[in-house]
């Protein structure tokens, strides 16, 4: 019978392009470094476009303050530049944000969602990572549980969580995200409800898919009252991570250029002035983006 440690322990093994493993093996050259996950949309594509997303995992007691660091790097490597976004955090507190034992929302949303254990130190930890990501697993099912609906597909109550916590986290997404994040696997999130709730004892029934839990009324009170713990911490959390991130963003005006290029087509030469003041350089950015656009606009068809 399939568990949901099962299910976590494969997804981790999910295999990965011999990039996404170099450039996981360069992270991971700092000694502290135990763990490195592999995440996001190219994890599904399997391609290198566009940014890598990877989170970094450290040794050591949990933070104090906000987490993660973000940082942006890139890496000549196989003949092409490859771009990569890093967050990297504790163990100890990827664990108990995992276990939604913190108000933050964004570890176990983001890891409820597949991911690939591209590096790891040893096998103690292996374990431990894969028992952050099953803990991540049953904490999005069980507030799926108190905000989706009385009964339904596991799709709705998926639906209804993501929903909630983007609303939650001052995330601006376009409508109908939820559904495709949802698509590229539908099978394996109607797989995983139920696997959660079971792991979290979370009683429930399922009618020929139709699903419907039964936590304990006392225990549905608890979870909505978390979650309007919650919410309301969500975007004041979200807001402190912003401004912290404008001043240690490391890279951050290196990814800033790539994303106005990507975006516009219109490159921003990088000097070692706007590399070390990227928001005092911004302003620059955006006249420079404007005037390029503007003489384009001027020019006769």
């Amino acid at each position: 019978m399939t568990t949901l440690d099962d299910v976590v322990r494969r997804q981790l093994r999910a295999s990965t392009i011999p990039a996404v493993r170099d450039v996981a093996a360069l992270l991971a050259e700092p000694s502290d470094v135990v763990a490195v996950l592999f995440y996001g949309s190219n994890l599904r594509t399997g391609l290198t476009e566009g940014v890598l997303d990877f989170y970094v995992l450290t040794a050591g007691p949990p933070e104090r303050g906000i987490w993660p660091t973000v940082s942006y790097r890139e890496f000549d490597l196989h003949g092409e530049t490859l771009r990569a976004k890093i967050a990297t955090m504790r163990l100890t507190t990827f664990a108990k944000a995992a276990a939604a034992r913190t108000l933050d929302t964004t570890i176990w949303t983001r890891f409820v969602q597949p991911s690939a254990l591209v590096w790891v130190r040893d096998g103690a930890t292996t374990q431990a990572v894969a028992t952050a990501i099953g803990d991540a697993a049953k904490s999005a099912a069980r507030f799926a549980a108190a905000l989706g609906p009385d009964s339904g597909t596991a799709d709705e109550y998926w639906r209804a969580l993501f929903r909630q916590t983007y609303a939650a986290e001052l995330r601006v997404e376009r409508k109908g995200r939820e559904g495709q994040i949802l698509q590229f696997d539908p099978g394996r999130y109607d797989a995983l409800l139920p696997l959660a709730w079971a792991a979290d004892g979370i009683a429930f029934v399922d009618n020929a898919g139709v699903l419907q839990p039964a936590p304990p009324p006392a225990q549905r009170a608890r979870l909505l009252q978390a979650w309007r713990h919650c919410r309301r911490a969500g975007k004041p959390i979200n807001v402190v991570r912003l401004v912290r991130a404008a001043f240690t963003f490391e890279g951050a005006a290196r990814y800033g250029a790539w994303k106005v290029e990507r975006h516009t087509g219109i490159p921003v030469p990088m000097t070692p002035w706007r590399e070390k003041h990227p928001i005092l350089a911004a302003p620059g950015v955006f006249w420079r983006v404007w005037r390029a656009r503007a003489n384009e606009a001027a020019k006769p068809a």
